[in-house]
């Protein structure tokens, strides 16, 4: 029976997490979604979730840091291999780059949630969409869509 009243305690405190890592990924994932840039509302929340549940899986059934740095190595290069598919190039420039970088934050910032770093993936959350934010504002303010052969006087 005892066993039973721990796995409780453990599916509270997981679902707690997770449900972190989602509130966290909101803001972003508006953000993209404000501005129409394919990944946004269903994308973000998932990879943060899903990060954060590998990472607690991984802490759950294995018992050495190797084996919790192996996890971390395979999320960062999945979450990479997503955020790849966002960038397209064109004859026009690249498109998306920061979308890519901003699910890798994500799935990043779910992974500090399980090991209970809320201080990392607030910090994440609030970086990423305040660069999100403002970093258009101030790539539109300098000009950075301007032909470099015939920059702007």
């Amino acid at each position: 029976m005892e066993a039973w009243v721990t796995g409780w305690n453990n599916l509270a405190s997981h679902l707690g997490h997770m449900a972190l890592a989602y509130v966290l990924a909101l803001p972003i994932a508006w953000d993209r979604e404000y501005r129409s840039q394919g990944a946004g509302l269903r994308t973000f929340p998932l990879v943060a979730v899903g990060s954060c549940a590998f990472v607690l899986i991984g802490m759950a059934v294995l018992s050495n840091s190797e084996s919790h740095a192996r996890i971390l190595y395979g999320l960062m290069t999945g979450l990479g291999f997503i955020g790849g598919g966002a960038i397209l190039k064109s004859e026009a420039g690249v498109k998306g780059s920061a979308t890519a970088a901003s699910i890798w934050i994500t799935g990043a910032m779910g992974a500090a949630v399980a090991w209970q770093r809320y201080e990392i993936a607030i910090f994440l959350s609030l970086v990423d969409f305040l660069t999100l934010r403002l970093g258009a504002r101030l790539k539109r303010a300098f000009g950075r869509n301007h032909n470099r052969d015939n920059p702007p006087r």
